[in-house]
């Protein structure tokens, strides 16, 4: 007879067994076994929201093992994730497995490695049901809204389109500053700027000018700039005023969840998604060369930015003996967390500073070895010395302008020896100012006057919105990575290279929601609805009065809504297609069913007729000179025919170019892959199959 240890992942469950041993087994529940129903709403609002939960179809099997595994042990634990959606998968396990609920057989691993599982055993405690409502609580929101949102904004816009609590937020927030943008009006200004020489000295130096007989230049236009530098002609200018002084700049703190999305998309161009799957991988365990399977870093969700004393005292020693006693701070470093922090883990930090970055590399992922020199660093250089700079000011004077020079040097690079954070805008780059002192004279070397336009807010970026949703309290840590997935699929966003763009559909839907929804789409109501959730986890709230509370005024204006617009269709441009129905000469519009896109009569239902969309590339058919189209196999994947089939057979996995092979004369391919490469699909490529 052994311990039974319940975990979520199959990789954690191997990295803990290792350091539990033989007399435990370690199973993993692959995420939730149990959740509302697939195809029904599956709450019962008029019971106070009783959920009805089901066992997963895809999990049905692996609960007849886990209730086979828990027969034969002594003891079961429960290991799943150490958040709420982990406190609910452990009480669905509970219920399922007749676990008592009561019992302590409940532990959290905040970090995968032996100290981190030792603590978590020697520490097992009930079930805690205030986080699991909180849960529940969320899980049942969502629910209603998506299930009684969606029908409605697929009927009165596209079929298939589904609305969502945080992510109708987020994506009026990316839709309200498009309108920022389209509504900005930019404003021409000019400004004078100067370079000098110090007299005895050939170092350049640059300068602004700020004002004139004491009041600030503000300069709107070509004659009013012309006039300046008309004015400023063969004038003799002065050192005025120097200001010499020291700047002391502060490290970032460790990262904690929404930070490390941030960072990694500004230095990484991580997606969200893709961090959040490394970073889990970081923290499940990964098989390091005379160690084994261990977890790199701390649990990864967490809005947390509290440290240790260990990991502090860890950090300590080796900045010492890497860099010194003066890259030390005074004392180890505090970080205040956000007022409305969970604060039920540690911030993100590395669970073995020795292990560094470059003596792993070899165990680790292209990816992997990326984000963990970024957690490493960001964590080490928090517990570092400030940079020290020194800036200069001088106040440059002739005829009574005066220009400003602004300058720095590093004095002390501190913490910016191992790091430097990632910003959404460009810092100001170090310039060190000659030796300048009052009454000095300085020669113009030139002046010129420069044409600038105001600039509209930028739109955003991932890393950006993530910043704006957790400022504005929409969301969780756990949350944004999905949401900003969820725009991005469903074609309400664009992603073109790092910035994200409203669509046509996506703007629809936020005006809709708007008009009709409004609550929905509040920002501060969102967040208050996130402080109730938190509430709810501190055991401060009831869950069911919380849902009662939105439930009925949500179910009251979805009914106006449907009333008010029981005559209105949403119609998009992007639906209209060029095309003329053959059979009654209405145009037709592109529609969205169960298999996709297709062409459809707009006169739907008095006329059926569609059409299947043909998307056709500006090559011929190298067999017959027909039309090649593009296809997609029974399980989607994209491959190029003739239209001609099945007279003409031509197929291809690979694209067909105009490019002719230089060797051979033939069709040059272009092969997918990280980096598109073109192929010989003629003589060339027959010669290499018979090799």
């Amino acid at each position: 007879m052994s311990d039974l240890v319940i975990v979520e992942s199959p990789s954690k469950a191997h990295t803990i067994k290792k350091y539990l041993g033989s007399g435990y087994e370690v199973l993993a529940s692959k995420g939730h076994v149990r959740d509302l129903p697939v195809k029904r709403l599956g709450v019962d609002v008029k019971k106070d929201f009783e959920p009805k939960y089901e066992i997963m179809k895809d999990k049905a099997a692996l609960v007849e093992e886990l209730k086979a595994a828990v027969e034969k042990c002594d003891n079961v634990y429960l290991a799943t994730d150490p958040d709420r959606e982990g406190e609910a998968i452990s009480w669905h396990l509970a219920y399922i497995l007749g676990l008592p609920l009561n019992s302590k057989n409940r532990i959290e691993f905040h970090e995968i490695t032996k100290t981190g599982v030792a603590n978590g055993m020697a520490n097992p405690r009930s079930i805690d049901i205030d986080l699991v409502n909180a849960q529940q609580a969320r899980r049942v929101l969502d629910r209603l809204v998506g299930y009684k949102l969606s029908p409605f904004i697929s009927q009165k816009i596209r079929r298939g389109l589904s609305a969502g609590r945080v992510q109708s937020v987020a994506l009026k927030i990316v839709v309200d500053r498009e309108e920022e943008i389209r509504k900005f009006k930019p404003e021409e200004y000019w400004t004078i700027d100067g370079k000098f020489i110090p007299k005895g000295s050939r170092k350049v130096f640059s300068a602004l000018l700020h004002s004139h007989d004491g009041e600030k230049v503000q300069i709107t236009n070509a004659d009013e700039a012309n006039k300046i530098l008309e004015d400023l002609k063969d004038v003799d200018f002065t050192v005025s005023a120097v200001k010499h002084g020291t700047r002391k700049k502060q490290p970032a703190p460790p990262f904690i969840t929404s930070t490390l999305q941030q960072d990694a998309s500004r230095k990484l161009g991580f997606q969200s998604k893709r961090t959040m799957k490394v970073a889990q991988e970081l923290y499940e365990g990964v098989s390091v060369s005379n160690i084994g399977a261990t977890g790199l870093i701390t649990y990864m969700r967490t809005d947390s930015l509290r440290i240790s004393d260990e990991a502090k005292a860890d950090a300590k020693k080796y900045i010492e003996n890497e860099w010194g006693q003066k890259y030390l701070p005074p004392k180890p470093r505090d970080f205040k967390s956000r007022s409305n922090a969970q604060d039920g883990h540690e911030a993100i930090r590395p669970t073995m500073i020795d292990l560094t970055p470059d003596s792993i590399k070899g165990d680790l992922t292209s990816d992997q070895y990326k984000l963990y020199k970024l957690i490493w660093e960001r964590f080490i250089a928090s517990q570092m010395a400030e940079c020290i700079q020194k800036t200069t000011q001088a106040d440059i004077e002739g005829k009574g302008y005066i220009f400003k020079a602004s300058g720095y040097y590093v004095d002390f690079d501190g913490f910016t020896v191992l790091y430097v954070e990632g910003k959404d805008t460009e810092e100001e780059k170090a310039t060190e100012l000659p030796p300048l002192t009052k009454d000095m004279s300085v020669k113009s070397k030139e002046i010129n006057g420069n044409q600038h336009f105001t600039q509209p807010p930028a739109r955003y970026t991932e890393a950006s919105l993530i910043k704006a949703l957790e400022e504005n309290g929409i969301g969780r840590p756990s949350t944004y990575s999905a949401t900003i997935t969820t725009l991005v699929s469903r074609s309400y966003v664009e992603r073109k290279s790092k910035t994200l763009y409203p669509t046509e559909l996506g703007e629809a839907i936020t005006k809709l929601m708007a008009a009709h929804f409004p609550k929905i789409v509040n920002v501060k109501f969102t967040a208050q609805m996130e402080s109730e959730l938190d509430q709810v986890e501190s055991g401060n709230e009831k869950w069911v009065e919380l849902l009662h509370t939105f439930y009925d005024d949500f179910s009251q204006t979805l009914k106006v809504a449907k009333e008010d617009m029981k005559d209105t269709k949403i119609e998009l441009d992007s639906d209209k297609t060029d095309y003329v129905c053959e059979n009654c000469g209405k145009p037709m519009v592109y529609k969205y069913g169960k298999f996709g896109k297709f062409i459809a009569c707009s006169g739907w239902p008095d006329c059926k007729t569609t059409k299947k969309i043909v998307e056709k590339l500006d090559v011929p058919c190298p067999k017959c000179g027909g039309d090649i189209v593009v296809k997609k196999t029974g399980k989607g994947k994209i491959f190029y025919g003739c239209s001609s089939y099945p007279n003409c057979d031509f197929a291809s996995w690979n694209e067909p170019t105009n490019e002719k092979c230089p060797k051979c004369g033939g069709m040059m391919f272009k092969k997918a892959g990280k980096v598109p490469k073109l192929v010989c699909g003629g003589e060339c490529a027959k010669k290499a199959e018979t090799k």
